[in-house]
């Protein structure tokens, strides 16, 4: 990719990625479940950068109504983040193409079928990817970009750190790249665009802002944490899983297997009132996370559980009862910005850094 301007502290750091979502700083507030909602993604969009609204734990008419709301409180660009292997993946498809939702990310590579709806409608596909050959894929199907997440990333996440993974990815395709997993910070974003990314992407620090509805004893966690608080289990869905150590974490990964399919079943039926999903839907999905490994009953269970795992802690505040996704950086985090603060502030320490470093050797860096 072509290299990026280095930016005098003041001035905007322009780069493919903000060209082509038509927003003026490179940076992404990523679609967490029942946390970016439409106030975090509204604040986020009227700082200057780009916010998803997380879908995947909204039902149709909670989707649509949450894209209006964004709309009515911002004019600037937003996205909204689908889940790919989603059995109504395209009625929602269809609902953002109807609302005009200018942006769509994916938290798994989309068909080449989906990806082809969207752009013929206008939407900017930026599909997940965890593999440089995943993201040469969806390249090849015509996304416009790829967010590619390192395993410093909080949820579900991979083995390759992000400054290992990311120039992998931006070496592999010619689309801009976003870099997520470990970012928090304008140092982290120089980073990211000195790797030749065309931006970054953070979850976690969007998470811990003024804007964000998670409970102040959620967030009073998170602020406590040190970076070894934060772990990786395979003990609530199966998958390799990013959070905070817990009493939920523990309990999850000390109990039993009758037990751990007892609190499946009780936490998938919750869901599925909540989402008025039937049981065979339920699993459907459950199985779709499984990318076709240990079909069995429990392990599907385990991936449908997964949403009201995360509501009990986000959304209810219940510490004990629930998880609480988190990248590492939830360690090295310890205040509680409003959006613009953080996207002003990181955007200028970003800027600032480029420009110490162009002025440190002879000659622009070779950023790109």
């Amino acid at each position: 990719m072509s290299p990026h301007p280095v930016a005098a502290p003041d001035a905007p750091l322009s780069t493919p990625f903000t060209s082509l979502v038509g927003v003026r700083h490179p940076l992404v507030q990523t679609g967490m479940g029942w946390v970016a909602g439409p106030r975090l993604v509204s604040a986020t969009a009227e700082a200057g950068a780009l916010g998803f609204l997380a879908s995947a734990t909204m039902t149709l008419p909670q989707l649509r109504e949450a894209v209006r709301e964004v709309r009515a409180r911002t004019e600037a660009p937003f996205g909204v983040n689908l889940r790919a292997d989603a059995g109504d993946a395209e009625e929602r498809v269809r609902l953002l193409i109807e609302e005009g939702v200018r942006v769509a990310s994916f938290a798994l590579a989309p068909s080449r079928e989906l990806i082809g709806r969207l752009k013929d409608a206008g939407v900017v596909v930026i599909p997940t990817v965890g593999a440089a050959r995943h993201a040469r894929k969806v390249a090849q199907w015509g996304a416009d970009a790829v967010l590619v997440q390192g395993s410093e990333g909080g949820g579900h996440t991979g083995q390759v750190a992000t400054s290992v993974l990311l120039p992998q990815v931006v070496d592999a395709v010619s689309v801009p790249v976003l870099g997520a997993g470990g970012f928090h910070d304008g140092r982290g974003l120089a980073a990211a665009l000195c790797y030749g990314a065309a931006g970054a992407a953070m979850g976690t620090r969007f998470l811990l802002t003024s804007e964000s509805t998670v409970p102040d004893a959620v967030k009073a966690r998170y602020l406590a944490a040190r970076v070894t608080d934060v772990t990786v289990t395979t003990k609530v869905d199966g998958l390799p899983h990013r959070m905070l150590r817990s009493e939920m974490v523990a309990a999850l990964e000390s109990s039993g297997r009758l037990a751990g399919l007892l609190r499946a079943l009780r936490h998938a039926a919750a869901f599925k009132k909540h989402a008025g999903l039937s049981w065979a839907a339920m699993l459907r999905d459950g199985r779709a996370l499984r990318h076709g490994k240990d079909l069995s009953l429990g392990r599907l269970l385990l991936a449908a559980n997964t949403p009201m795992l995360l509501r009990a802690a986000m959304v209810e505040g219940r510490t004990d009862a629930g998880v609480m996704a988190a990248g590492q950086v939830a360690g090295v985090i310890d205040d509680l910005p409003s959006v613009a603060e953080l996207v002003e502030g990181t955007v200028r320490q970003a800027a600032a850094v480029l420009a110490e470093l162009g002025a440190g050797v002879s000659g622009p860096p070779a950023i790109g």
